[in-house]
């Protein structure tokens, strides 16, 4: 008897195991047959899913017998869906399963700055792109300027400059803000004394995505981008109208609202985007001074395209910003009567044009002219001096690329950039007038040797009226055994024109600056490389890893240095020596389910080289930790926490800055597809400057500042909300 109900559980055994199927299938993208990394498939009835391997490979077991309806979903590509019936036969084991991209996502990472038609991961020179759902996100926590959403990115700062208005800088792997080239779709709208108050300036609502060059990017924008470049691309019309509106307000009393309106025909195309940013003096420490100034702001930004043909574009941009702007006494800046108050007055006027021209004679030969002219104006007050000058600048430039059939891609190019300063202070002495012009002539050359190895060459020769004539050339490998690997190496030189408005010359609001003597200057020189790896793996169903890392190096010879002379006034040296920075930068992203957590490590070391002695550079933090922690569901809702770590600075007097921690918390709920509310926690351990020390020396009424390594308005709550119509 025991025999036999041995042997009916043994069959029953058996059946039950026969009843359990597997899954083995392949993933690859259907243009170019690569397999696809971190495929997410899902049996959606049975809650089954996974994730797949480097070789595009899924498996699955324990499958029940039955029909079951299998979803294959990737981002940038789209949704797979199909109905599976087990136990499959042979020929359904180990098939494979094509993904189609989908244009409105791959355009989110097509990039702009390499003129390249090449995507993200197919380019030799390394980008960081910022798009899409991460550009809204670090949007919501400053709508009213771009500070915010370079300064969480590992190896970019974006360093304060003002401690009572609160002008800043971008900063990239530690070098000077004058080293990095901020463009405004491929447009250097933002160079010279409009460097000073640029960031603070531009409101993120119309960009479609920030593309990040690291390291010398010379060949295609000339001089300036000795530490890197950052092109902020705007969004374009579509098919699609677009309306959308945010509103934000700050516990610190501020107000920022903004609207972009998008439409495209068969002919006409336009954009619109305006903005009001207003800023109430702010003073967490309560020491008599704004840690946020008073500011009233107005931008206005439309743009026209105009389709001539199947083949030709036409457009025509203004932009225009209009800003005063009031820090120091509290009471003062209040409109109180005060005695001999100190107070820093900034106001800008600010109109730039944009003309493009496109025109593709084939499927592989296009023709492109831009054009821009620039036109700011400044007056920056304080007691007892005014400091005031308008600039015009001029960009031109005349482009043609081309592929080949075996996708071998030329772009050769001209452009002409002219700038103009006027000093129009009433007393002329020593007054700051800049004047030159550059001439250059570039070309560029992607080509793919095969399947693994592609390599990209650049050629610049500039020529400045000033300094003469300059070679810079560039050189860039991409290197992909699998799609799980890739290696980038680059490197190339560049040079940075002699000039007053830097970031030291804006601390001293210009006072006491001599100018420079063009005839004694010689260019900022610079060589660097950088060697980048990056890699993706699949450790646990379900989850999905990468690691970035990147060496860098680069050398500035005959650095401008600011120095105070026997007489008490401020005048730019060059000492023979040299300024480098060499470090890493890490990146490691981890996605599991609905959470994502992102890691960043940079290590910066600059040295200052001069007279035969090695000095730490100031204002550099070496060690910085980037850490978000992110839980998404789609189209609902988002919740981040987010801590940033800066070790010791070394001040510009020869001492060393505290340690810090800057700790937030995120937030945005979708209400329906139109309408969304965010509410952001900056900075709540209230981490500031003014809580390590005196930020300044003397009396209130003449505060001499300390250099600023930490932030400066503490602990700020800020929350809105957003339409799409």
């Amino acid at each position: 008897m025991k025999v036999k109900v041995i042997l009916i559980l043994s069959l029953l055994g058996m059946v039950s195991i026969h009843a359990q199927n597997s899954l083995d299938l392949v993933v690859k993208d259907s243009l170019n047959g690569e397999p696809l990394i971190g495929v997410t498939a899902v049996l959606v009835s049975l809650n089954k899913g996974a994730i797949s391997d480097e070789m595009g490979r899924i498996h699955m077991e324990d499958i029940p017998n039955g029909t079951f309806q299998l979803r294959l979903s990737y981002i940038g590509y789209a949704t797979f869906e199909r109905n599976l019936a087990f136990p499959l036969d042979e020929k359904a084991q180990g098939q494979v399963f094509s993904l189609i991209p989908q244009t409105e996502e791959m355009e989110e990472v097509t990039l702009v700055s390499t003129r390249s038609s090449r995507t993200i991961e197919d380019i030799p020179t390394r980008v960081e792109v910022i798009a899409g759902e991460e550009l809204s996100e670090k949007g919501n926590m400053k709508p009213g300027d771009i500070r915010m959403l370079l300064n969480e990115s590992t190896g970019i700062r974006t360093q304060q400059t003002s401690a009572t208005s609160y002008n800043s800088s971008i900063r990239i792997q530690g070098l000077d803000g004058k080293y990095t080239q901020l463009l405004r779709d491929g447009f250097p709208l933002y160079s010279g004394f409009a460097s000073g108050l640029s960031l603070m300036q531009i409101a993120p609502l119309d960009l479609k995505q920030v593309e990040v060059i690291k390291g010398s990017s010379s060949t295609l924008y000339g001089g300036g981008a000795i530490a890197g470049l950052v092109n902020l691309i705007s969004k374009t019309p579509e098919e699609e109208p677009k309306l959308s509106f945010m509103a934000n307000g700050t516990s610190a009393l501020g107000l920022d609202l903004s609207g972009f309106y998008s439409q495209k025909s068969d002919k006409v195309g336009t954009t619109v985007f305006a903005s009001y940013n207003l800023g109430t003096p702010y003073d967490p420490a309560n020491i008599g001074l704004t840690a946020i100034p008073e500011f009233d702001r107005l931008t206005l930004n439309p743009k026209l395209y105009l389709y001539l043909g199947e083949d030709t574009e036409l457009l025509l941009g203004i932009n225009a910003i209009w800003e005063d702007r009031l820090g120091g006494n509290m009471d003062y800046v209040k409109g109180e009567a005060v005695t001999d108050p100190y107070f820093e007055s900034n106001e800008t006027e600010r109109l730039s044009t944009q003309l493009g021209f496109k025109h593709s004679f084939n499927a592989r030969n296009r023709l492109e002219v831009k054009n821009s002219f620039s036109f700011y104006d400044r007056t920056i007050e304080i007691p007892d001096f005014t400091f005031s000058g308008y600039q015009r600048s001029s960009f031109s430039e005349l482009n043609f690329s081309t592929n080949t059939p075996n996708d071998v891609e030329w772009v050769f190019g001209a452009n002409l950039w002219t700038e103009y300063f006027n000093d129009t202070r009433e007393d002329q002495t020593g007054a700051l007038d800049q004047s030159y012009q550059i001439f250059g002539l570039f070309a560029q050359n992607v080509w793919p040797i095969d399947e693994t190895l592609s390599l990209e060459t650049g050629l610049r020769a500039d020529f400045h009226s000033d300094y003469g004539a300059m070679a810079l050339p560039r050189l860039s490998v991409l290197y992909e055994p699998n799609r799980a690997l890739t290696f980038r190496l680059g490197g190339g030189m560049g040079y940075k024109t002699p000039t007053v408005f830097t970031e030291d010359a804006e601390r001293v609001q210009f006072r006491d600056v001599l100018p420079i003597n063009v005839d004694q200057a010689e260019l900022e020189r610079s060589l660097g490389g950088n060697f980048d790896v990056n890699y993706k793996w699949v450790p646990l169903p379900g989850m999905t890893m990468s690691i970035n890392t990147l060496l860098f190096y680069t050398k500035i010879n005959d650095p401008m240095t600011l120095v105070a002379n026997d007489n008490g006034l401020y005048e730019f040296q060059q000492y023979g020596g040299y300024v480098d920075t060499r470090g890493a930068e890490v990146n490691l992203k981890i996605k599991y389910g609905d959470f994502n957590l992102f890691t960043g490590y940079t290590h910066a070391n600059v040295k200052q080289h001069e007279n035969g002695m090695v000095s730490d550079f100031p204002l550099v933090a070496k060690h910085r930790l980037n850490n978000v922690l992110m839980f998404e569901k789609e189209d609902n809702l988002w919740v981040g926490l987010e801590a940033y770590y800066y070790s010791p600075q070394k001040l510009g007097n020869g001492d060393t800055g505290q340690s810090y921690w800057i700790v937030g918390l995120m937030s945005e709920k979708k209400i329906g597809e139109k309408f969304s509310v965010f509410l952001n926690f900056e900075n709540f351990l209230d981490t500031r400057q003014t809580r390590f020390g005196a930020i300044y020396t003397g009396n209130i009424s003449n505060p001499q500042f300390l250099d600023i390594c930490a932030p400066m308005d503490g602990f700020v709550v800020n929350g809105g909300f957003k339409i799409r119509l």
